[in-house]
């Protein structure tokens, strides 16, 4: 992974945040494009395992 470009994500996300707070209609424009529907099962699959491993390790 390259962590030049993870670093340029973070700082970007970021942005949007505060971009979003000073307008919220834009904001909301920015999120709707970038919402693609493989990032929402990406994401969606991401919290299932985090909340079985997390159950799992709750159990044991």
């Amino acid at each position: 992974m390259d962590h030049g470009r993870l670093g340029d994500l973070v700082v970007g996300a970021a942005g949007d945040v505060a971009g979003s707070v000073v307008d919220p209609k834009a904001g909301l424009g920015r999120l709707r494009s970038a919402v693609t529907p493989g990032g929402v099962v990406t994401l969606t699959l991401g919290v299932f395992l985090g909340y079985l491993a997390a159950r799992a390790v709750r159990r044991s």
